[in-house]
Order: C-alpha cells, then structure tokens, then sequence
C-alpha cells in the first residue's frame, strides 16, 4: 500500500506556538489525514466530534475570531421547527494557547417550542510523532513522557425554552516535559499601519504580522532569545534557512527578532565533522527536533545538513547592525562570526574548485541543500536530475554577499581579516562570471553538477543574485529581462521553473510551483536594480494570489499561467501560515519605499517604487518612523535621509 502525505491547504490551522489545532472548515477534528492537535512535534488529539443526537450538526461557515480562535457555525436542521429555516444553531468558539485549547459551544434555540438534545464531544489522543503524520502512517505513539488531561467523552443534556441559549464548555491541556520548542513571548508584533491605493496591501500585512507573531518560539537554554517556527504543521521548529530569511525580512520591525534568531542559531554552532548529522565547525545548523521522535524522523534531531544557512547567519548579522543593531549586541556575536567564517574557508568547497557545494554523505539526509531541498529539485533543461555534488547558483551569491558583510564587520569592530575576505568576494565573482552563464549569456544556471556541467534550466535562483553585487549592472539587466518573461512571470508570482523547461510542472513542490517568499526576495532585488516595472508586477501576483487565500499566503501555490485561471490554484500540501511567506509582505514594504538603512554610517537611503503605500511604524535604530509618501519622518538623531 502506498503512504501518501495528507493534503492540508483546506484546513483550517489555529496557531500557539508551539501548539497548533488542524480541523476540516466544519469545525470538526478528525481521526483522519493531518487533523488535529499538535503540541512541540506531537499530535496530542487526533479527534474531537462534535455530535447532537449522535448526529454531526451540518456546517454553514467559520471565521477568525482573534490570536489562536475561530468560531464554526452549524445547524441541526432535525430539531426545532419543521420549517425551511433552520431555529436551531450552534456556535463553537475554539482557542489554541500553548499548551491548551478550549472550546465554547453555544447552542441555541429560535424555534417556537422547547427544544431537548443530547450534546456529546468525543475526543481522542494518538500522541503520533508529526513526522510519521506526515509520511500517512502515524502508527503506534511514539514513547516519551507526555500527559493529555482530556476526558475522552464530553456529555451534556440540553433543554432550551424559546428563544434560549446555554454554553456548554470542555478543554485539554498538555503537560510535556520532553517538548524541545517552548513558547515565546505573546503579545502581537508592533504592526506597521499602511494606507495604499491598493487596499490588498493593509490587509496582507495586518494578517501575516498577526500569523508571525503566532509563530514565536524559544527554548529552555535560549535564555527568553525568541525565533520563529518556519511553519504549520510540519515546520513548527528553529530552521537555519527559514527563520534567518523570516528575521531578515522583518527587520523593517524592530532587530529584536534577529538578534534572538541569531543568538539562539549561534549557540548551537557547529564545533566538529560528523557526516552522520551533516554538522561541521562553524556550521549553522538546519532544523532542531525532539530527541524522543527521532526515530519517526528520517532526519537527526539536530541537522546540519543546509549549504545555505552559515551565510545567511553572517548576512542577518550584519543587515540588523545596519537596522541599528546595538554594537554591544554586535560584538557579542563576533566569535560566532568568525567560526563560521572559518566554515566558510575550511568546509564549504570540499573539492576546492572555488565554489559552495554539497553532498549528502550517508545516503540519509537531504539530496538537496539549498532552499529548494525536495530530491528532484535541481534539474537540467531537458528534465535530468543533476546529480552530486551541487554547487548552486544563489548559494555563491549568497557567500559572495556574506564575505563583504564579514569584512565589513570586521573592519567596523576591529577585527582582523576584512581584506582577505574582500579579495575572496572578487575571486568569487571572476570565477561566478566564467563558469556559470548559459544560453547565450541569457542568464545564469541553476547550478554546476559533479562534472562541472551547468545545469542550464532558468529558475528563480537566478534572482537571488539581484542585489547581492555579485553581478555587474549588464548582468542583473540580462537575469532581469529571463525573469520577467512569461514563462518565468506569467503567474501570480514567479514561478521556481520556466514553463519552457522540461521539468516544469504547475504543482512541482520546486520545480514550476510558485513561492511568496521567493517571489518577494527576487522583487525586492529588482526594485533594487532599477526594474521597477518588473518588481510591481510581482508585487501584484502576490497580492492577487493573498486576496485569493484570505490574505494568508501558503507555503506555495500552483504557477499556472493568469491567462489559464482566474485565481491561482492551491498547492495541496501547503504548510499555512508559512513564517518567510508572512514575511514577504514586510520585505514588500521595504522594497516599495526603497528604504535602506545604514545606521553605523548615519545614512538612510530612500528610493520609492511608483504607487509605493504610506506606512507609520516602521522601526530603525528602535525608534518608530514614517513614510508620507514623499519622506520618511521621525528619524533618530543624527541619521541623515540620502
């Protein structure tokens, strides 16, 4: 019998962090696909049934109803009046707090006599490892010490007069010592207010600052450091890559989160070679897990196995000392810096050829490294999967942007190496320049496979490269000019993969699908660049596919050409809400104003995008500012708008 992973983009998801409750859009949980309650990698309800008269009342519609709640509406069309209306109907309010959820159900009565029912929620607990969710066979629980204090059936008999109601209440708490995620500070995110001709923009924003702040987390050694789990339900957890990005986006809000991001990922550097784990010294890990779900999990608890996330560490660092990161915050992590520095030169190219790559040593973990990590990811034109090691384009991009960040660093607090790293950075970008453009020149491969070959499909890694200074002007013109081609941009959005190439497909996890915060990251590069053009037609594909999703972007989402459907289709499997898809309208906002800071310099740079909104509540250097729509007002003393 084929396992298959259980679809979710229907689902309505209420978020804690570290808990999280899945259920159908009738309220109910069912013991069935991915629905149910998670807590820290554990599903700890896999039912709660609701049932009047041993009959499920019939759902009409739900809504949000604040942090972590939503309410369900139903009806139960037997009881009361025998009339087209129905009079009775139920109302059952569910909130998710860490930990716990309750619920309240309201039933209530219009009909003209008394109304007798016998309410019931049944409610059961598998304690399944998420991973084996995931897989579409949970199996036995897994061992470990987790207590559930839920009674496993609810009964409440009910009598209602005319025109009376009753609340009827029952709840579940969990008490998990073994749990690794622990809740971070509650409270919302200092939201920006936004006023754009184009009122989708407010409404994205107001959504995904309230989804990111329901994804925050820490752990019992992080000392109260806060990052954001990368996304519900599967990646409820620290990720190297994810949460880095997610920081980085949301740098326009404060630097606090960065620093917890950086802090927390700092602690848990790498400090010796072990295959088995992917770990190396200076090496950014890649996701951390329960120890006592390992085994459910294909992966190590804590995996190393990410190319990436070492250079994006680096980045984040010195992008929120530019936000106005505190200098002692800075020097504190400095030695973190220079470890991983150290990867950078000792581990990072194991062939020495001059370039990034990666293998997957013990046959195990991840095939693919990068942040499009699925098996058949990296593909050539014609469809072949690349085979190891892969050395891909965005990831030199990346170590070419995080060398002159290093040296900056270094040079700015005194630390030795800056030149070094500067010389490195050109060497990268002459090597870049030779090795990498195919198609005439049109644009850059996606990757080098183990023969040195250029793994000449167009995808959007291409556009990670915008803005990192890797490419000279002609060439971010050229990368421009591939992207914004219909077979690349003819979506909501940019797709992963050209329409053209051979493995394109619409609902390929990597390799056609599109990527909000992919999307955003290659829009923001070229606002940077100059195409403005090109950057708000992104803009507006991620709006159009937000208004489609109830302003909550996926994960992903099918990248079927705008002139095919009139609403992009979702991706099944989809993780909703997605921490770096919520981010991308922040990274929006910044690459709309054209805002810049550079701090340490005293300089803010401001270069506004045609049509770009008026937003109050942005934060550098920890002081609130505003954009009017001409300047920016409420700039700390001594910043000087450039």
């Amino acid at each position: 019998m084929r396992h298959l992973q259980p679809l979710l983009h229907d689902l309505v998801p209420l978020i804690a962090a570290p808990t999280t409750a899945l259920c159908g859009a009738d309220g109910q949980i069912r013991p069935a696909g991915v629905q149910g309650v998670f807590h820290a990698d554990r599903r700890v309800l896999s039912a709660a049934v609701l049932r009047l008269d041993d009959r499920e009342p019939e759902p009409i519609g739900w809504a949000a109803a604040g942090p972590g709640a939503a309410r369900f509406v139903s009806v139960a069309r037997w009881l009361g009046d025998q009339i087209a209306d129905p009079t009775v109907r139920v109302v059952r309010t569910r909130r998710v707090r860490p930990g716990s959820i309750d619920e309240e159900i309201e039933v209530a009565s219009t009909a003209t006599g008394p109304v007798t029912t016998t309410v019931t929620v049944e409610t059961a607990s598998d304690l399944a490892p998420i991973e084996a969710v995931r897989a579409g066979r949970p199996g036995p629980s897994a061992p470990g010490a987790i207590t559930v204090r839920v009674e496993p059936i609810r009964t409440w008999a009910v009598t209602l007069a005319p025109g009376e109601s009753t609340v009827l209440r029952w709840s579940a708490t969990v008490d998990d010592p073994g749990a690794v995620m622990l809740p971070g500070p509650r409270g919302a995110f200092a939201a920006p207010a936004v006023r754009a001709h184009d009122r989708r923009l407010a409404r994205l924003v107001a959504r995904s600052v309230d989804d990111l702040a329901a994804l925050r987390l820490t752990t019992a050694i992080d000392d109260g450091d806060t990052f954001l789990g990368a996304g519900v339900p599967w990646y409820l957890t620290l990720f190297g890559r994810d949460s880095l990005w997610t920081a980085r986006m949301m740098l326009p809000l404060g630097t606090e989160l960065a620093l917890g991001t950086l802090r927390a990922l700092a602690r848990r550097q790498g400090t010796r070679v072990d295959p088995e784990t992917g770990e190396a010294p200076g090496k950014i890990m890649h996701e951390l897990r329960r120890s006592d779900v390992s085994p459910a999990h294909r992966l190590p608890a804590a995996y190393y196995g990410t190319i990436d996330a070492t250079l994006l560490w680096i980045s984040l660092l010195h992008d929120a000392w530019r936000w106005g990161l505190a200098s002692s915050s800075v020097a504190e992590l400095l030695s973190p810096l220079e470890a991983a520095l150290g990867w950078l030169a000792e581990h990072a190219d194991p062939d020495g050829d001059g370039f990034l790559e990666y293998r997957d040593e013990t046959g195990r973990g991840l095939a693919n490294q990068g942040w499009k990590d699925s098996g058949d990811a990296v593909r050539f034109h014609d469809g072949r999967t690349a085979a190891a090691p892969i050395a891909l384009a965005e990831v030199q991009g990346y170590a070419y942007r995080a060398a002159l960040d290093a040296a900056a660093l270094l040079e700015a607090f005194g630390r030795p190496g800056g030149a070094r790293w500067r010389s490195w950075a050109a060497a990268m970008a002459t090597r870049f320049r030779g090795a990498f453009w195919v198609s005439e020149g049109r644009y850059p491969a996606l990757a080098l496979d183990r023969d040195k070959r250029p793994v000449d499909s167009l995808t959007s890694n291409a556009g990670h490269l915008l803005g990192t200074g890797l490419l000279t002007a002609a060439e971010e013109a050229r990368v421009a000019a591939a992207l914004a081609a219909p077979a690349m941009s003819g979506g909501y959005g940019l797709r992963t993969m050209s329409s053209a190439d051979r493995g394109f497909a619409p609902l390929s996890y990597h390799c056609g699908s599109i990527w909000p915060h992919d999307t955003a990251i290659v829009a923001a590069g070229l606002a940077r660049g100059g195409f403005a053009a090109d950057a708000l037609a992104l803009f507006d594909g991620l709006l159009t596919a937000a208004e489609a999703f109830d302003f909550r972007l996926p994960e992903l989402y099918g990248g079927d050409a705008r002139t095919d459907l009139s609403r992009p289709v979702p991706y099944p499997a989809a993780c909703h809400p997605q921490a770096w898809s919520a981010a991308a309208a922040i990274l929006m906002i910044q690459a709309w104003l054209g805002l810049d800071p550079d701090v340490p310099n005293g300089v803010v740079r401001l270069g506004p995008l045609p049509g770009a909104p008026v937003v109050d509540g942005l934060r550098i250097a920890g002081q609130a500012v505003s954009f009017d729509g001409e300047t920016l007002t409420g700039l700390p003393k001594g910043l000087r708008l450039d």
